[in-house]
């Protein structure tokens, strides 16, 4: 069996550190400000891109979209709207890598999937210095903490009330910080998201500090230990930590898959290992997997509590692989119950 990625993120280095070249800093920051400034000048509420790059997206509007709560963690929000929606429509996040943009993470192939299912398709950005996902804070490590997570589970309700979406078949996926991110919404928002896929992360709880939440000129604070795969918890442990985010939620849990390179220099391989770990704790079910298949190109799928294309959790290894792989989104697609 192969994986066909949907289509290869030119990601180049995505990892979660902040870059110390003040020039590539500054044509960031001064390109993100040129956006807003364009923005700005547009009718409040959404205002359609034109500048999208047709050959690597969809066919429908990818639009900025303004007001959509207190967005305690200063994040822009942009969205996907198929020319033809489902009734009721799923909801997939789509969440970048540090350095990067909601435009540059419209490559994944995800918007072409969007048209022939009628999803939206949910873009946060995060506009501080560094571009990264706050994975760190107490803030947004806890529901309604005040914090990027938030701000992001805001985006989702912005867009149920905005559109007759389904609210049992809403998604998230990530790259890197994004799938960081992706981790710390399954463990924060439990009710909101029925599964996640996380492309190169770690698990929920492993990047916390003591620091504040970064602002705009701050950036995410580094940490070394999680990011080198050198912070050991027992499953039980990890899946306290990840409790422990929305500590009054005691119903079902979304369903997590899975990946990362062995190879990854970034954020080291042992990372995978402890996610798993987490995740099958949270998730009640064997660390031993229930079934083990190699696939073309290098990958080991493993499957956890199920066998099927939608078990409660689904790992990918890559052997050899690095920070830097195509995100896959028709096994993603299958995982989250969106192929139909």
């Amino acid at each position: 069996m192969a994986l066909t990625a949907g289509a290869a993120l030119a990601l180049g280095l995505v990892g979660c550190t902040t870059s110390d070249d003040a020039t590539t800093d500054r044509a960031t920051a001064d390109s993100a400000t040129a956006d807003r400034a364009a923005t700005d000048r547009a009718t409040r509420g959404e205002q359609t891109d034109e500048a999208t790059p047709a050959a690597t997206t969809g066919t429908g509007a990818f639009t900025h979209v303004f007001d959509f709560g207190s967005n305690p963690g200063g994040l822009s929000m942009y969205q996907y709207l198929p020319a033809e929606l489902a009734d009721p429509a799923p909801v997939v996040v789509a969440i970048h890598y540090c350095s990067g943009s909601a435009q540059d993470f419209r490559t994944t192939g995800i918007e072409q999937l969007a048209d022939s299912q009628g999803f939206v398709v949910v873009y946060p950005q995060a506009d501080r210095l560094g571009h990264c996902f706050d994975v760190s804070s107490t803030a947004s490590l806890t529901r309604d903490g005040g914090g990027d997570s938030q701000s992001i589970a805001q985006m989702v309700e912005q867009v149920q009330g905005a559109h007759h979406t389904d609210p049992g078949r809403v998604f998230v996926f990530g790259y890197s910080s994004g799938a960081m991110m992706t981790e710390v919404l399954l463990a924060a928002y439990p009710d909101v998201f029925a599964a996640g896929a996380a492309f190169a992360g770690v698990p929920a709880g492993c990047a916390a500090t003591s620091d504040p939440p970064p602002g705009p000129l701050r950036p995410v604070p580094r940490t070394p230990e999680c990011w080198g795969g050198q912070v050991d918890h027992t499953p039980q442990e990890w899946g306290d930590l990840a409790r422990a985010m929305d500590p009054a939620w005691t119903g079902p849990r979304p369903r997590v898959q899975l990946w990362h390179g062995t190879d990854d220099a970034v954020l080291l391989y042992p990372n995978f290992g402890e996610a798993v770990e987490q995740w099958t704790n949270v998730l009640g079910v064997s660390a031993e997997p229930v079934s083990t298949v190699e696939l073309d190109g290098g990958w080991t799928r493993t499957r956890y509590g199920a066998d099927g294309d939608q078990p409660p959790v689904e790992a990918f290894s890559l052997q050899g692989g690095t920070h830097t792989f195509a995100v896959d989104v028709a096994a993603m697609a299958r995982f989250f119950g969106l192929d139909d």
